[in-house]
């Protein structure tokens, strides 16, 4: 049996999402998404997330929902929109969406990353790698399993206990909001491997249900446990029937896991409630069932004021984690909305407690009855796990020959400005690191060693590599080459362009490699190392192009009459001089990219066929070149 723990932290995990306060219901609905928003910012100004694990919940697959709710229904859930409910008006009568339920931009993604917390927060406690698992999200305990109600459409509840299931005999649900939990018994009433124990407004009130008479049926009767309350009960009457009735609980039924859910709308001074309970009160349950040291999935709920809302959960999450607050509220984004006290905890109001102790009594005994009808402990027969519900892919082993892409590198780096005190607080001793100091990331980020893409035109100089690099050096990213083509490949114009750009071109490089030739070559392939000699021979080979230009002009000025296509022809085919066969390829206006990159090809070593150069229009009946 569990027993009670007066002390000691316990690992906390927390899940949430940053979207999930951008859902809106409509205008004028009670039910605002913002209020977890408000809590987050809150609790981190409280610098409470240093003391936890902090997750961000996945969103809940089709499959995980129909675990329990129906294809059809979660089907629906998932092909309305606002934009075509016209479509649909049969289905939202059948599944009682429009009203207090409407139809709303996100409503299905809404619905994913509610239940997503829940279902995580089981996992990681069925794998006992945390104590409490928090998601102020969850906690819809009215959705039904085809039928939405009461602000739910799916019931995360029901999902996280059928998890918790896999591994856990007995499962305790307890449910503290002023509405009965009415979803969750539903879903457990014929079944004894879950208790649910729920204190609520009855009479006249939403959703119309948790009687002292509804106690379960075949298997699960006398495991539904329902006290009803009535207006205005405070703090004092609330823990005068709750620790008793949960210690009697725990003691005959001993489960293994317990779910609490923290409908804050049994606040004092809620917009839809009528309770006169502070945050003390409430929160007094959360820390009276956390010490019973069991696994423990803490959940939202009901809230409508929500300013107060935020405050509750901010405390409760301070009792999970067993570590005092303040009562001034730290500065946050919202906290104009805590005025005019700016306090953390709210004073209850002088409404009247029509919940008499005679009455409260009453109704504890007959629910000591019921309960002394229990058997200790019910078995459940042994079998199989199931799979969890969250499946994580086994890690692949890299190849270390094969690249990975930027976004998956990028994928595996954790930011340093991921989590701050505020927006714009720095770390250190005057040296910034906020999120909004970006000045000094993006000083980090230009002195980094990029490595080069796949396309980018770099030419490595000798001695180049960074220290460390290994045995294959990566040289530095040149900077962006605009391609310039030239009629006669030999101008000083697109020399000057290569070397103002790139840094990597070695200085034997010569005014043969324009910036075309540069930016063709990085299409097809990464050129190597120069070497000295191949350097020279490029050099000698302009000079000799150089002087038989000059000749060749000097020779058509005498005649009077230009050089013919048979003399540019012969030229080429002259097997003597193999560097005047290129300029003369030059000087006739052949001088393209393509030839180019054949002799670059050519003066590399690499071998180039007959065939090749005849049906390169620009090398035709040119011979090949040899260094």
């Amino acid at each position: 049996m569990a027993t009670l723990n007066p002390g000691g932290k316990r690992h906390v995990c927390y899940y949430y999402d940053g979207d999930i306060g951008n859902y809106y219901y409509g205008q004028g609905h009670p039910m605002k998404p913002h209020r977890i928003r408000m809590t987050h910012n809150l609790l981190l100004n409280y610098g409470l997330y240093r003391k936890m694990e902090i997750y961000r919940p996945h969103p809940a697959s089709y499959d995980e929902m129909t675990r329990y709710h129906n294809d059809e229904y979660v089907r629906f859930l998932k092909n309305v929109r606002p934009d075509n409910v016209t479509e649909y008006t049969k289905l939202m009568q059948r599944f009682n969406v429009g009203e207090d339920c409407p139809v709303f931009d996100g409503m299905y993604e809404f619905c994913q990353l509610s239940c997503g917390g829940s279902i995580a927060g089981t996992v990681k406690l069925n794998k006992q790698e945390t104590d409490i698992a928090l998601n102020w999200a969850g906690g819809l305990h009215h959705a039904k399993k085809s039928e939405a109600s009461g602000f739910c459409y799916i019931n995360d509840i029901v999902l996280a206990i059928l998890e918790l299931l896999k591994y856990h005999q007995r499962v305790l649900y307890i449910d503290i909001d002023i509405h009965h939990g009415d979803g969750v018994e539903e879903a457990f009433y014929a079944t004894d491997r879950v208790m649910s124990v729920s204190f609520h407004k009855y009479g006249e009130y939403f959703p119309g249900t948790g009687d002292i008479k509804d106690i379960g049926a075949d298997r699960g009767k006398y495991y539904a446990v329902n006290f009803p309350l009535r207006d205005g009960i405070d703090d004092e009457s609330y823990q005068m029937i709750f620790k008793p009735v949960m210690r009697k609980v725990m003691e005959i039924y001993r489960p293994s896991a317990i779910v609490l859910q923290c409908g804050a709308d049994s606040l004092a001074g809620d917009r839809l409630g009528c309770f006169n309970l502070s945050l003390k009160g409430h929160a007094e349950c959360v820390d009276f069932m956390r010490r019973y040291n069991l696994p423990m999935l803490i959940l939202g709920g009901g809230g409508y004021t929500i300013r107060n809302v935020a405050r509750c959960w901010t405390y409760e999450t301070a009792v999970a984690l067993n570590c005092e607050v303040a009562n001034e509220l730290p500065y946050n984004d919202y906290f104009e909305y805590f005025g005019p006290d700016f306090k953390l905890h709210i004073s209850p109001s002088n409404m009247s407690n029509q919940n008499t102790p005679e009455y409260l009594d009453k109704i504890k005994c007959c629910l000591f009855e019921n309960l002394r009808m229990l058997p200790h402990a019910p078995s459940v027969q042994m079998q199989p796990i199931p799979e969890d519900a969250l499946m994580e892919p086994e890690p692949l082993e890299e190849d270390p020959d094969e690249r990975i892409s930027e976004n998956q590198r990028n994928k595996r780096i954790a930011r340093d400005d991921e989590l701050s005190d505020s927006e714009d607080e720095g770390e250190g001793g005057g040296g910034g690191g906020g999120r909004r100091d970006q000045k000094s990331y993006s000083t980090v980020a230009t002195t980094e060693q990029k490595r080069p893409r796949l396309m980018d035109p770099i030419i490595a100089k000798s001695g180049s590599a960074p220290a460390g690099s290994g045995s294959s050096p990566l040289p530095p990213e040149p900077s962006p080459i605009t391609p310039q083509l030239s009629g006669s490949g030999s101008g000083s114009g697109s020399d000057a362009t290569v070397a103002s750009t790139s840094n990597n071109i070695s200085n034997n490089t010569t005014s043969s490699y324009s910036t075309a030739t540069v930016a063709a070559m990085g299409e097809d392939k990464k050129p190597e190392k120069i070497s000295e000699k191949k350097s020279e021979a490029v050099t000698n080979e302009k000079k000799t192009s150089e002087e038989e230009k000059t000749a060749n002009m000097a020779d058509s000025s005498s005649t009077g009459a230009p050089l013919t296509a048979a003399t540019s022809s012969s030229s080429l085919s002259s097997p003597s001089s193999p560097k005047s066969q290129a300029s003369s390829a030059q000087d006739s206006g052949a001088h393209t990219t393509q030839q180019i990159l054949h002799i670059l090809q050519e003066l590399e070593g690499q071998s180039t066929s007959s065939a090749a150069l005849a049906s390169c229009p620009c090398c035709t009946g040119r011979q090949l070149l040899v260094v």
